[in-house]
């Protein structure tokens, strides 16, 4: 038990280290830091240099579930940064852009996916599944990234958070859905499909609106006079929402947003925003870390990299079609609508659930939850690239830094 704890935190030490250490690299040649953090994680990981880095006769660098469970806590301080960006009336606000883009830019890569795996000879379910982690956005990369430009406030950012929240809830509604026809074959009852999605849809909204009407009145700082007292409710309320989301069926990261966004209009919000700031400069790097940890190197082949680029192909091409074309119905300008598609290209822990599923069912080899693995990896490290790139032609038009 001594020695699995000290696998644990020896991880983590190894891990966050190298993630810090990339990200001042990548600060110095002016590259994103989540890129660098992403690329720490795949360099100090298991299946790469990690390999080799052994202490007492063990590795440096494991993967357990205690690891992979602290990865997931990075995620939700991370979604609950991003809800206090955004108030409730800016989420309503953009509800039916929100709701459009976030529609297409599941149904686009699900159905584009599908098709062209089953092309490749997959059979139907096992189609489904791979079409299934095309789906959902990283909305803690995308908000990651955007932040580090200080772009979070710009229209196509409120547009791609709003999106990307619509999308994961949707995402997660496919994965149930699919998960459930898992064991009957490839019947699929259309009413249980759909009853399912608005199942998922309607607990998620009563979820908002109750974290919106109760949450302030928790953190009344009339109330709490101990020092920590309101950081410390602040954060048993967020963990908690992600936990009751995790229970009815939701990704967890839902439960954050929604807190933070209920706190985005209160008193307490500037004290809020500092301490979750000062947390997230952990838990951020070692999400990022841990996601890149997990690709696979070994046992990569021409089939695997065959595969892979066609996954990676459609992941990219089927966002920058589903969510920015519908974007520049809204925005009318094509510069931000292109950039929604490109933010929402980043696939993350909805995208590795899936392929994790698949695995230990058995319906996926382990060669395509590798892929997967990858093309979660590759769409997280392109993102930023290419949104940096898009913003240095911003900087470069308009020198006087105004926003567009």
């Amino acid at each position: 038990m001594e020695s699995h704890f000290v696998q644990v935190i020896v991880s983590v030490c190894v891990l966050l280290f190298a993630a810090k250490i990339m990200a001042e690299l990548f600060v110095r040649i002016r590259l994103p830091i989540v890129l660098g953090e992403l690329l720490a994680g795949m360099i100090v990981g298991p299946f790469a240099i990690g390999a080799f880095l052994m202490f007492q006769g063990e590795h440096l660098v494991v993967l357990t579930e205690e690891v992979k469970i602290l990865g997931e806590i990075g995620a939700i301080v991370i979604l609950f940064m991003a809800g206090l960006e955004m108030t409730p009336k800016e989420f309503i606000k953009g509800g039916k852009a929100s709701l459009t883009v976030g529609t297409l830019g599941v149904i686009v890569p699900f159905f584009l996916g599908f098709f062209i795996f089953q092309f490749f000879g997959f059979n139907a379910f096992q189609a489904m599944l791979v079409a299934t982690a095309l789906t959902a956005t990283s909305v803690a990369i995308s908000v990651q990234v955007l932040s580090e430009f200080g772009k979070i406030k710009t229209p196509e950012a409120r547009l791609i958070i709003g999106a990307a929240v619509i999308d994961d809830v949707l995402a997660i509604a496919v994965l149930s859905v699919v998960t459930s026809i898992g064991g009957t074959g490839v019947e699929v009852n259309v009413t249980d499909a759909v009853f399912t999605i608005f199942k998922v849809l309607a607990f998620f909204a009563a979820m908002a609106i109750t974290a919106i009407f109760l949450i302030p009145r928790m953190v009344n700082s009339r109330i709490w006079k101990a020092g920590g007292s309101i950081e410390g409710i602040v954060t048993a309320a967020f963990f908690g929402a992600a936990g009751l989301a995790a229970w009815i069926g939701l990704s967890p990261i839902l439960g954050s947003f929604v807190v933070g966004m209920a706190l985005s209009t209160t008193k307490v919000f500037e004290r809020v925003e500092q301490y979750i700031g000062k947390l997230g400069l952990i838990f951020a790097p070692l999400f990022f870390a841990i996601i890149g940890a997990q690709v696979d190197f070994r046992g990569i082949n021409f089939d695997i990299i065959l595969i892979g680029v066609v996954i990676i192909g459609i992941a990219i091409v089927s966002k920058i079609i589903g969510c920015g074309l519908p974007a520049w119905l809204f925005l009318k300008n094509s510069s931000q609508s292109r950039r929604v598609g490109i933010a929402m290209i980043s696939r993350g822990e909805v995208g590795l659930i899936v392929a994790g599923i698949g695995l230990s069912s058995g319906v996926l080899m382990s060669n395509i939850y590798t892929t997967i693995v990858i093309m979660v990896a590759v769409t997280s490290l392109i993102t930023p690239i290419w949104l940096k790139f898009e913003y240095r032609k911003e900087i470069t038009k308009n020198p006087t830094g105004s926003s567009l």
